[in-house]
């Protein structure tokens, strides 16, 4: 089983998929940090070196790979990840996956961002709190599409992070009862 955690950055993709595979005994992988291991440089290097078009297409080599792995594996994917190309439906095709979206609103992700030290590349040019408020609302409404189409969805606001993980793990036990 492949459970693949899905959201805008900042929702808490890696830190819950972390402890849900700790707490589940499977395997966890970072998308980004796979990404970065096959460059051999960081995601913003990518992105400065050789742009966001070149990062979709080895994001989805990646993937591909990632997926095609044995084994049971938690994989928190990269916020764009799902509405890059076909991604989203290619994932949903794949036997044993489940999906699950975090969700965060615009208040919960500017607040997480802000007090992050981790450089985020498509957020790294904006200067003022309420340009990249107004950024994350446009990103959001965009890429919600993609993120609703997931097979579970768990608001994150006001939760913390033992909360989130004990809520995907319920999930995931109901839909394998």
């Amino acid at each position: 089983m492949k459970i693949i955690l899905c959201g805008y950055m900042g929702s808490g993709k890696s830190a819950v998929g972390l402890r849900l595979s700790k707490s589940s005994s499977m395997a966890f992988l970072d998308l980004d940090q796979c990404i970065s291991e096959h460059e051999s440089r960081t995601v913003s290097e990518i992105f400065s070196n050789s742009g966001e078009l070149y990062f979709r297409r080895v994001e989805r080599q990646v993937l591909e790979n990632v997926l095609s792995r044995e084994g049971n594996t938690v994989i928190a994917l990269g916020g764009g990840t799902p509405c890059y190309g076909d991604n989203t439906a290619y994932m949903l095709a794949q036997p044993q996956v489940k999906i699950i979206y975090l969700k965060a609103n615009i208040q919960t992700i500017v607040k997480r961002l802000e007090s992050s030290k981790q450089s985020r590349p498509l957020l790294d040019f904006l200067k003022d709190s309420l340009s990249k408020e107004e950024f994350i609302a446009k990103h959001l409404f965009e890429r919600s599409f993609y993120y609703e189409q997931s097979h579970q969805v768990v608001a994150v606001d006001d939760k913390s992070l033992e909360e989130v993980t004990a809520e995907c793990l319920q999930l995931l036990q109901n839909r394998t009862e």
